[in-house]
This record gives C-alpha cells, sequence and structure tokens, in this order.
C-alpha cells in the first residue's frame, strides 16, 4: 500500500522517493520469492513494483536476467490476490519486449481473460495482446472477436483498444473484427462507442468513401457518447480539409449541427473544428464565435480560457468576426485567472479601434509583473501585430515596450520585444531614432549575448543612415571596453560599417579600431586588422564588397566545397562561384556580430536541398562536366492532376549552360509495371535537348525518376523564357496486382503531359543586399543599360511592385517593396545573381497617373544579364 503524506510531510521530506537508492541486482536477488509456497502476495507485488520502477527509470535488465525474473514471476499466477494478478499483467507488458520466450503465459492470460473474474478479464486481453505477434494472432482471434462485443464495458474496451494497437502489425486480421466493432459501436457505454469508432474509423482511413458512410450512418442515428461526437467532428473536419469540400457539404453541416450538442465538450470542438477550417469566412464562423462568446460569460474557468484562447486565433485572420465579442472579453480582462485576462486583452488589441489603444495599454500595465513570460510573449506578438495595423500609434507602443524591456524577464520574452522594437523600426521610418535610442539603453545592462550581438548588427547597419549617426559610437564603442569576447567582436564590425559609410566620422572610427587591434581576443583582433586595412583604402568599392554586404553564399556550402577543393588538389584557385548562394539574408543565418569562433557550430552541417540534388545529379554519368549547380526550383511543377493514373512532377535545375529537368514519376495502376520511362520534350525557343536518362522500372505505388538534359540559347542568348510541350513515353508491361509479376513482353505507349514553362526566374538566384546604394557602386556602370515601360494592365504602385518582385525572381532590397500610402512614385531596388555567378542589380522608378510607367534601371559584372533583364521586362 502507498502512504499518502500531506503538504506538510512533503516539506519536512517525509515524501521521499521509497525506491530512490534501489539496487538492480539487490532487486533481482530478491525475485526468488516468487518462488516460495505459500506466495506472500503482499511482499511479491512490492517486489514486482521494485522491478516495475529500475524498468521505467531506463534501468538495463539483460535478456537473460528478464528472463529468469519472468519465468519466476510467472508462478504467482497460483495466487488468486487481485492486486498481485493486476501487477502481474503490467509486468508482463513492461518485460515482453525484453525477456525472452513470454509466449509462454498466454494460457495463462486466455484462461483469465474468458473466466468469470470480470476484473481480470480486461488487463488480461490488454496484456496478451501486448506479448502475441502476427503469427499468434489468429489462434486468439475467436477470444478477442468475443471481447470486443462483452456486455462488460471494461472488457469491451480493452479489446478494442488493443485492437487499434494490433492493426499498425496486422491489418488484415484484425480488419476481419468490423462486424464486431460495428455492434460494440452502438454500445450505451460511452467509452465503449468511443473506442469503437475508432477503431473503425483507422480501418477505413485510406478509404474515404468508407469513411464518408460510417460518419453520415452514425450521425443520423445519433451518438450517445460526446467523446464519440468530438471524434467524428475531428474526422469529418479533416474529410473536408482533404476533399478540400465546399461548405455545403453535409460534413460541415453536421460540424455545425454539434454546436446545438447539450454536452459543452462537443459544442467547443465543433466550434473549435470550424475555426481550424481553411477558407471560412466570416458569415461561416459567425455560429461559432457566438458560441465562444457564450462561454466567455461560464463560471468555468476551462470553458472561458478554451472560448478567448480560440477567439484570439479568430482574430489573428478574421478580426472583425470577433468585434461582436468585445463587451465579453473586456469583462475578462478582470478575471482572476491571468492566463485568461492576457489571452482577452490580446484578442482585444487584435480587434479593438485605433481609439481604446492608450486604454488598452494601461489595463494591460497594471498585471504585467503579475503573469508568467509565455503569456508576456503572447502580449508583446500582439502589440507587434497592432504596430503594422495602427502605425500612427508607434510612440505609445514603443514606450510601452521599452518599460518592458527595463523589467526583469528571461530571454525568450526578451527577444520577442527586440523583436517587435526591431519590426517597428523597418515598417516606421519616424520611429527609427527613437527605436535605436531605447535599444542602445537596453545593451548598456543586457546579459544576454545574442540579443546584445543582434542590435549591434542593426545599430551597423541603421545607424549611419541617421540624422545624428555620431551619438551611437559611444554605446557601441561601451561594449568593446565592458563586454566579453562574443559582443566585442560584433561592436568591432558596427563601427566598420559607420566608418564606410560617414567620411566625417572615419578618422575617428579609425582611432578606435586601432585600440581593438590590440585586444585579447582573436577574433575582435582579427576583425579590427581586417576593418582597418580596407577602411584606411578609402575606397567604395572595397567597403561595399569587403564591410556592408560582404558573402552572399551559404556557408555551410563554402565549408564544404572548401572541404572538398583541399581533399582534391588542383592547380586552379578556388573559384567562390563553385559555392551555392545563400537563399537567406546573411543577417538571417548568422548575425553579423556574432564571432565565427563563438557560434557553435553542429559537428556534421544538415545538407540543404540544393545540396542534396547536386550530390544526386552529380552521380549521373550523363551530367558529368556540366559544373556546378546554380540553383533548383523551390517546388515541383505539377505536369498531372493527382488523381490520374500517372502522377508526374518536375524539378528544375538550372546549370551555367545547360537545364536538367528532374521528372520524379509514380504509376498509380496496381495492374501495370512501366519500363524505360522518359518524358519527351518539344521547346518553342532556341533550348536543345541533348539527351534524356530513363527511369528504368516503375512498378506500382513506388516513386522512380527520368532526366532530361537541355542546352541553353546560343544564338539568341536572350531568350530566356520558353514553352516545352512534354510527352512520357514507356514501355507498359501488364502484371499480377499481388505479387507485382510481369506476364508479357508489354508494349509502347504514350501519355501527354501539362506544358512546361521556363522563365527569367530560373535563371536568377535571390541574393539579399543590405546596403543597396553600396552594392550599386561596386557593381559598376560599365554595363548599365536603361529603359522605360508602361504596364497598362496595371493600375497602382503596390501592384505593380507585386508583379515586377514575382516577374523577376530578384531580392527586394532595404524593404523597397513596401510602398508608403497616398504615393504616386515609388523605388523599388532588387537583387539577384545571374547564373554563372553574375551580380545583377535592378533600381525600378515607378510612376503612377492613368496607369504606371517604370524606368528601369540594371547593373552587372557582364552585359548579357543585363540585355536578358531588359528584354524580359519588354
Amino acid at each position: 500500500m502507498l502512504k499518502k503524506f500531506d503538504k506538510k510531510d512533503e516539506e519536512s521530506g517525509g515524501g521521499s522517493n521509497p525506491f530512490q537508492h534501489l539496487e538492480k541486482s539487490a532487486v533481482l536477488q530478491e525475485a526468488r520469492v516468487f518462488n516460495e509456497t505459500p506466495i506472500n502476495p503482499r511482499k511479491c507485488a512490492h517486489i514486482l513494483t521494485k522491478i516495475l520502477y529500475l524498468i521505467n527509470q531506463g534501468e538495463h535488465l539483460g535478456t537473460t536476467e528478464a528472463t529468469e525474473a519472468f519465468f519466476a514471476m510467472t508462478k504467482l499466477f497460483q495466487s488468486n490476490d487481485p492486486t498481485l494478478r493486476r501487477m502481474c499483467y503490467l509486468t508482463i507488458k513492461e518485460m515482453s519486449s525484453i525477456a525472452e520466450d513470454v509466449i509462454i503465459v498466454t494460457s495463462s492470460l486466455t484462461k483469465d481473460m474468458t473466466g468469470k473474474e470480470d476484473n481480470y478479464r480486461g488487463p488480461a486481453v490488454r496484456a496478451l495482446c501486448q506479448i502475441t505477434d502476427s503469427t499468434m494472432l489468429q489462434a486468439i482471434e475467436r477470444y478477442m472477436k468475443q471481447a470486443i462485443v462483452d456486455k462488460v464495458p471494461s472488457v469491451s474496451s480493452s479489446a478494442l483498444v488493443s485492437s487499434l494497437h494490433l492493426l499498425k502489425y496486422s491489418f488484415d486480421v484484425v480488419k476481419r473484427w468490423v462486424n464486431e466493432a460495428q455492434e460494440a459501436a452502438s454500445s450505451d457505454n460511452i467509452m465503449v462507442q468511443y473506442h469503437a469508432l475508432g477503431l473503425l474509423y483507422h480501418v477505413r482511413r485510406n478509404d474515404r468513401l468508407a469513411v464518408n458512410k460510417m460518419i453520415s450512418k452514425f450521425t443520423r442515428h445519433g451518438l450517445k457518447s460526446p467523446f464519440a461526437y468530438c471524434m467524428m467532428i475531428r474526422v469529418a473536419s479533416k474529410q473536408l480539409e482533404e476533399e478540400d469540400s465546399s461548405r455545403d457539404s453535409p460534413l460541415f453541416d453536421f460540424i455545425e449541427s454539434c454546436l446545438r450538442n447539450k454536452h459543452e465538450m462537443v459544442v467547443y470542438e465543433a466550434a473549435s473544428a470550424i475555426v481550424n477550417l481553411p477558407g471560412c469566412s466570416a458569415k461561416e464562423l459567425a455560429p461559432a464565435v457566438s458560441v465562444l462568446q457564450l462561454f466567455c460569460s461560464s463560471p468555468k474557468a476551462a470553458l472561458r480560457y478554451a472560448a478567448v484562447r480560440t477567439l484570439n486565433k479568430v482574430a489573428m485572420k478574421h478580426p472583425s468576426a470577433v468585434t461582436a465579442c468585445n463587451l465579453d472579453l473586456e469583462n475578462l480582462v478582470t478575471d482572476s485567472n491571468r492566463s485568461i485576462a492576457t489571452l482577452a486583452i490580446t484578442t482585444l488589441l487584435k480587434t479593438g479601434s485605433e481609439s481604446s489603444i492608450d486604454r488598452l495599454m494601461k489595463q494591460i500595465s497594471s498585471f504585467m509583473s503579475e503573469i508568467s513570460d509565455e503569456f508576456k510573449v503572447v502580449v508583446v506578438q500582439a502589440i507587434s501585430a497592432l504596430c503594422q495595423k495602427y502605425p500612427r500609434k508607434h510612440a505609445v507602443l514603443m514606450n510601452f515596450l521599452f518599460t518592458m524591456l527595463r523589467e526583469e524577464g528571461g530571454f525568450e520574452y526578451k527577444r520577442a520585444i527586440v523583436d517587435c522594437i526591431i519590426s517597428i523600426i523597418e515598417e516606421n521610418s519616424e520611429s527609427k531614432e527613437t527605436g535605436l535610442s531605447h535599444l542602445c539603453e537596453f545593451i548598456e545592462d543586457c546579459e544576454f549575448t545574442v540579443l546584445a550581438t543582434r542590435i549591434l548588427h542593426l545599430l551597423g547597419q541603421e545607424g549611419p543612415k541617421t540624422n545624428n549617426p555620431s551619438k551611437y559610437i559611444r554605446f557601441i564603442y561601451n561594449r568593446v571596453v565592458l563586454e566579453h569576447e562574443e559582443v566585442r567582436a560584433g561592436a568591432v564590425s558596427a563601427l566598420a560599417k559607420f566608418g564606410a559609410q560617414n567620411e566625417e566620422m572615419l578618422p575617428s572610427i579609425l582611432v578606435l579600431l586601432k585600440r581593438c587591434v590590440m585586444d585579447d581576443d582573436n577574433e575582435v583582433r582579427d576583425r579590427a586588422t581586417f576593418y582597418l586595412s580596407v577602411l584606411e583604402q578609402k575606397q567604395k568599392v572595397l567597403n561595399a564588397g569587403y564591410i556592408l554586404n560582404g558573402l552572399t553564399v551559404s556557408i555551410p556550402g563554402l565549408e564544404r566545397a572548401l572541404q572538398q577543393y583541399t581533399l582534391e588538389p588542383s592547380e586552379k584557385p578556388f573559384d567562390l562561384k563553385s559555392v551555392p548562394l545563400a537563399t537567406a539574408p546573411m543577417a538571417e543565418q548568422r548575425t553579423e556580430g556574432t564571432p565565427i569562433t563563438a557560434a557553435k557550430q553542429p559537428e556534421k552541417v544538415a545538407a540543404t536541398r540544393q545540396e542534396i540534388f547536386q550530390e544526386q545529379l552529380a552521380a549521373v554519368p550523363e551530367f558529368q562536366g556540366l559544373g556546378p549547380l546554380f540553383k533548383s526550383s523551390p517546388e515541383p511543377v505539377a505536369l498531372t492532376e493527382s488523381e490520374t493514373e500517372y502522377v508526374i512532377r518536375c524539378t528544375k535545375h538550372t546549370f551555367t549552360d545547360h537545364m536538367v529537368f528532374q521528372f520524379d514519376c509514380t504509376n498509380t495502376l496496381n495492374d501495370q509495371t512501366l519500363e524505360n520511362v522518359t518524358v519527351q520534350m518539344e521547346p518553342t525557343e532556341a533550348y536543345e535537348v541533348l539527351c534524356y536518362v530513363p527511369a528504368r522500372s516503375l512498378p506500382y505505388n513506388q516513386p522512380g525518376t527520368c532526366y532530361t538534359l537541355v542546352a541553353l540559347p546560343k544564338e539568341d542568348l536572350t531568350a530566356v523564357a520558353c514553352t516545352f510541350s512534354c510527352m512520357m513515353k514507356f514501355t507498359v508491361k501488364d502484371c499480377d496486382p499481388t505479387t507485382g509479376e510481369t506476364d508479357d513482353e508489354g508494349y509502347e505507349d504514350e501519355y501527354v503531359l501539362e506544358d512546361l514553362e521556363v522563365t527569367i526566374t530560373d535563371h536568377i538566384q535571390k541574393v539579399m543586399k543590405l546596403t543597396f546604394e553600396a552594392a550599386w557602386d561596386e557593381v559598376g556602370d560599365e554595363f548599365e543599360k536603361e529603359e522605360t515601360f508602361t504596364l497598362s494592365t496595371t493600375k497602382t504602385l503596390e501592384e505593380a511592385v507585386g508583379n515586377i518582385v514575382k516577374f523577376l525572381g530578384m531580392h527586394p532590397c532595404e524593404r523597397s517593396d513596401k510602398v508608403p500610402d497616398n504615393k504616386n512614385t515609388h523605388t523599388l531596388l532588387l537583387a539577384g545573381v545571374f547564373r554563372g555567378g553574375h551580380d545583377i542589380l535592378v533600381r525600378a522608378r515607378l510612376l503612377l497617373l492613368d496607369t504606371v510607367t517604370m524606368q528601369v534601371t540594371a547593373r552587372s559584372s557582364e552585359e548579357l544579364p543585363v540585355d536578358i533583364i531588359l528584354a524580359s521586362v519588354g
């Protein structure tokens, strides 16, 4: 028997763990007691408890040790003590995967399972199913069928749940028990009905029609179990999502009808399901929101919490749908449960009007100190969303955030505030100086290295562009004097950026960097020496390439390429163009202020998607000598519908002078095997098909890959856009659906696919230039060209910017893709790299009159990318 300790006992140490100092050998020695006659149930149950404790604490029992203890334990079936018997069942389940020959207890368990003692039968079923493998399952099939329809609910539930576990290993056997499960599903017991429906669903889950029939059958006759209703709601919503059904579907009607159920649990489950369905309109959400509104005034804290949490989720996508609940939510702001109060506040922040912000901020301030960091983060995220919605309120919100920043809190909480302040700075140019000043004060006593280096990186990026950049230098240099090496290195990088962009401050920056050359840390000294050397040259091109924009390559890719270069000695110098480009801005990959030595790198860097493709393509003999892979299309293009007999998806791989089209093919016909599968391509432009690499065999439902190699145009170099007509050719062999063996010579066949387009985006990789002007100067005007176009179909600047970014596939720099309100002129800055590793920069000046006029200026290190850009836009 377990002793119950009250709180005083726990505090005084009276509730310490009695099994704390158990030794495996001593416990196994004690297990010899099982062989004694007569059996001492109390003593034996205590020893079994010790064995279970050791197993659950991760203690390793050898096979021999476990088997000996298991065989000794089987003698305890001679006792009729109920507690000891149940401990035996537990031990059998736990030791079934360790001991050998556990199957020996099958007869004892079968006897208990079919006996008259109801308390034994359910646990015996569970234990028996745990030790039974697929070969022995048929021997107990008759007993399992009887147990499923047993009149005792605990036995029936045990059999149903055990059957669910057995489905993973013996689907075909358990599938034969459907009739018994159907009978159990009409049980009056709420748990039996729930478990029976669960089993029926999992048996039929891969057959959509059967699932739909099951839902309509049980929902038509009504269910007794609220748990079963909840499960049916989840199954119905999953079906709706997968089938992308309209809201006129009977499945949606069923979920909506559950909003009127007498059980609160079912009502909430239905409301939650409707809220989470993708693509729901505010009108379709209305009934669910009304129910949640009622729950907001429930006396049960759990229901209030569930309601306000779900409304919070709705407010993210459909704030207008929740506005009707604002009065109820305001009543919850003073709720004694602070979790509910926090969620109510954040929901109001998402749905409230601009005039209510000041009042809400005061209400939040009153209890911010009482809630946990987790909920403080939720509040900060809501404030961040509010800043985007009401930019004129950024001053009030920024002050509130700075007050929160000065208070105590953990890393996640402080990071959320810093992220929010940075996003406000980026969205509102007016708030830049205020925000940077707040962050400067914060890093004076910031204990988190990651946040300090991130803020230093931001200061280096934004500080030089402010009206009075010199005021930030004191805060940055303080870090060099007062902080440890990671932050000092970040501060050195920030100082260098000020020197690179401000000629007046350069002499002072050089003095400060000369002091840093004497630092104790290698990384700090190396950075200071490097930046000092570059800045003393006083050349904009060097500043742009080595301080302001830096490398645009993938760091893991660079590491791999360098390692490969050292393994295969070559007389050629290492070429950076052989390194994959960074698909995300460098600042996102690793904060620039963080020294490389301080960033803890894993022993083996995970390969990127492009590197995996590079390895796969390099293994194909026909693709030797193509050079480094420049770009792979981000998403495969579907060339067939997903329901057709052959499913084909294409990934485009771009090299310097070639393209490889990778076709991933799946044969969904179980009575056919395809062989020598190729996709024949006919181009409309000057592309030339060089060769096809077939998929040798395509059995039923086993994906295979074939390739087509194409040479890029050599005559008309600017003709990069092209449409290919595609046809799959193959040999069909009929086969036995069960064995997969082919039974004939086969015949040639073909299958027409959708056309495949190659656009300019397939030839350009996005890269981020943190300082566009510096990059512009660095590329130079040797190959600069300019043209003016009229965008006749575009009526707004926002639409024009979105279309240009999408069409060219380049990265917008300095947030130039955000068009200010009420403006009729805008400049879009785009950066990318053209295949072959040539930087390409575009400055598009837009003017809105009746239509949008666009003046495009393009610069590159080569003439071809510029010509291609202008030819594509034209």
